[in-house]
């Protein structure tokens, strides 16, 4: 069956609201899964930050594992939104685009002031050698921006899976959930349910 070329993200919005009401915090959250150049998968947990028929947004720092993974030219991922509180899921599978230098600077502009400062001082993923580096980094770091304001690193901004599927699912009992698929041909979707 086709399907409208913004229904599966109307749907989206609408549970998505309806998570957003029902969870007091991380209502946001989604696993992001993806690979390296060798094709090994790696996943984490990110929090959703904007959503949209152009795709799924969330911000990071793009030196970090996943940020090398998802920069690669062609790079893929899946995210996985999971709300048990309404017994639902949507999974999303897409190629993966940067989100320009100006949405990431007015998204990093909305940031409290510390986490600001915490991209800057944050090397993610490499290894540290204590908590006390991690503080006197931070300390040289506040120094520096005290009493202006913090401008975005270059190597922090958004990223954008373009979705080429999207699958919501719904708990029903004795494992017997309902699960609908859409998948992007051309400018529209079709939309198939899928057995359990």
């Amino acid at each position: 069956m086709d399907a409208s070329s913004n229904e599966p993200f109307q749907r989206f919005q609408s549970l998505y609201a309806e998570a957003k009401a029902a969870l007091p915090q991380d209502f946001n959250a989604m696993t992001v899964a993806s690979t390296d150049a060798q094709g090994r998968p790696s996943a984490r947990v990110c929090l959703l930050k904007d959503a949209d028929e152009r795709g799924f947004v969330f911000y990071t720092n793009r030196r970090s594992k996943k940020g090398r993974d998802l920069s690669r030219p062609g790079a893929w991922a899946a995210l996985c939104f999971y709300w048990p509180v309404l017994g639902q899921q949507v999974r999303v599978e897409g190629e993966v685009a940067l989100v320009s230098d100006e949405e990431s600077d007015a998204y990093f502009a909305t940031r409290p002031r510390e986490s600001q400062l915490g991209a800057w001082v944050s090397e993610q993923s490499e290894p540290l050698a204590s908590r006390d580096h991690l503080d006197a980094r931070l300390l040289e770091v506040t120094k520096r921006y005290q009493g202006g304001a913090v401008p975005r690193p270059p190597h922090w901004g958004g990223f954008r899976v373009v979705p080429s599927r999207l699958e919501f699912w719904k708990a029903h009992p004795h494992r017997l959930h309902w699960r609908e698929e859409y998948v992007r041909v051309g400018r529209t979707w079709e939309r198939r349910t899928l057995w359990p």
